[in-house]
């Protein structure tokens, strides 16, 4: 096939060679016509439905770099940098997989903190001084899509969409949902790394109770990375910006950080587990639990996904929780399994043991068994806290927690760290593989293809960046209540 310009010129030296004695004349219309003046908000409205057709054609890899950590006596948490608005204003969120919505705190503000423990500039988002932000309409059809869930509704008095969520550990937020652009780093097939921006619809919280209004680990808002139509993996896929897959690998050790990208990170020792089907969480079918290679007796209908039970992926829980019937018979092989000369005690009723050395060879491997044949091996670190020290040695407690009365498994940051997970919505299935974190990876921009990129870790130095030198690192529905765990004290 020839090249469009090459078939352009032969096209008109043919109509040349029709009529020699006639010249061709191409005509050059107006956009807009030339006897009336033309508001610069129509121009820009027009220049940005053109460039999202530009945009449209090629898929990014974006990149949100990753501070925080999963320890409970430090951060408790992992959190990114968004840009929003124009001029764009930077504020800083919690990277949640356990809910849909990105919201960030607004102005006049009830409850939010004004400081944070964490180091960080708390900002407030002004709906009234970004030129690119917009209010939703009770009629607008993206009100609609989220008011499928219990926690969108509208205000008949102001036609405003507007929201309420309720977490797990008694905080809660209302506000209500504004569009405006996102900032973001990217890089597209073959392409230098570069920033770009696109419209997305996020909560603005005026409104903040419980653990939200404490300042010691104060951010500006939640990320939700779910898979709901409000979510902005779902946004910006429907714009045909980023690949309908996200990726995370959160660092375990004490400076914490890690890598978050929309797009599918490429590791050959990946293996995967689908999804539970129609379910508003990330839900995998667990199907056993064994400890060094022997699984434990729980009858699996404990880990079947129903209206109260089932096994939810959650990088928003700190810690990690099993279902009631599960966890007594989990920490008691643990204990059988190490040696006797280990001290055991109880501490407000969870299992811990006082370590003289750092050997930690002493305790058993955790394969958490799911459908489809995999597992997720688990060692010491992935499922025990280190609490304290007593002389010359240190108490070490179990990491996984239960929730009395119920059968939900949520598996946190405890569980998650030094791994990479992969949420491929496309073939819903999550996958994952043991990883140092601090490496560089390979990101596909779309799931199945062998395409890819390589992305180094933070290297991005666009508008999301959380650099501060080189390679420095950067609820909704029934399960509502257990949602959100930021950190446990349990000792």
């Amino acid at each position: 096939m020839l090249p469009p310009a090459t078939a352009a010129v032969i096209v008109f030296f043919c109509l040349a060679l029709i009529s020699p004695a006639s010249p061709v004349t191409l005509t050059l219309e107006r956009a807009f016509p030339s006897n009336h003046g033309v508001e610069l908000s129509e121009l820009r409205a027009r220049d940005m439905l053109r460039h999202r057709r530009f945009l449209q054609s090629v898929s990014y890899v974006v990149d949100f770099p990753v501070k925080g950590t999963f320890d409970p006596s430090q951060v408790g948490l992992y959190y990114t940098k968004v840009k929003l608005g124009t001029p764009p204003r930077e504020f800083y969120v919690q990277i949640d997989t356990g809910s849909d919505v990105l919201w960030v705190s607004c102005g006049s503000c009830n409850g939010c903190p004004q400081t944070s423990g964490l180091q960080i500039q708390l900002n407030y988002f002004d709906p009234g001084s970004s030129s690119t932000s917009s209010l939703i309409a009770c009629s607008d059809q993206r009100c609609r899509k989220g008011a499928q869930s219990s926690d969108t509704s509208c205000s008949g008095q102001n036609n405003q969409c507007t929201y309420t969520f309720q977490y797990g550990d008694g905080s809660g937020t209302s506000g209500y949902y504004v569009s405006d652009l996102m900032n973001f780093a990217s890089l597209s097939e073959g392409s230098l790394p570069s920033t770009a921006a696109a419209p997305v619809v996020f909560g603005c919280s005026n409104l903040q109770t419980g653990d939200l209004t404490k300042s010691d680990r104060a951010i500006d808002g939640i990320f939700g990375f779910g898979q709901d139509g409000m979510s902005v993996i779902s946004q910006l896929s429907s714009q045909g910006l980023s690949p309908r897959v996200f990726s995370h690998c959160l660092k375990g050790d004490s400076s914490g950080g890690g890598i978050l990208v929309l797009g599918e990170i490429v590791e050959p020792n990946m293996i995967y587990s689908p999804l539970v089907p129609s379910q508003p969480h990330y839900n995998l079918n667990l199907q056993s639990i064994s400890v060094n290679g022997q699984i434990l007796p729980i009858d699996s209908a404990v880990f079947a996904t129903s209206n109260n039970r089932g096994t939810i992926i959650d990088s928003g829980t700190t810690l990690a929780y099993l279902a009631e019937e599960a966890y007594n018979p989990f920490v008691n092989a643990i204990t059988v399994a190490i040696p006797q000369s280990v001290r055991t005690v109880l501490s407000r009723g969870n299992q811990c043991y006082l370590m003289t050395t750092s050997n930690f060879d002493i305790f058993p491997q955790v394969s958490l068994n799911f459908a489809g044949g995999a597992s997720l091996v688990l060692g010491p670190s992935d499922y025990l806290i280190q609490k304290s020290y007593i002389g010359d040695g240190s108490v070490w407690c179990i990491g996984f927690q239960k929730i009395p009365g119920q059968s939900v498994t949520i598996l946190g940051d405890l569980v998650l760290k030094d791994k990479i997970f992969v949420y491929d919505l496309v073939d819903q299935r999550i996958g994952w593989a043991n990883y140092d974190c601090s490496l560089s990876v390979n990101v596909s921009a779309s799931t199945g293809t062998g395409r890819s990129e390589f992305v180094n870790a933070g290297e991005f130095s666009g508008s999301t960046s959380l650099h501060d030198g080189p390679h420095m690192f950067i609820k909704t529905g029934l399960f509502a209540l257990f949602m959100h765990i930021i950190v446990i004290v349990f000792l």
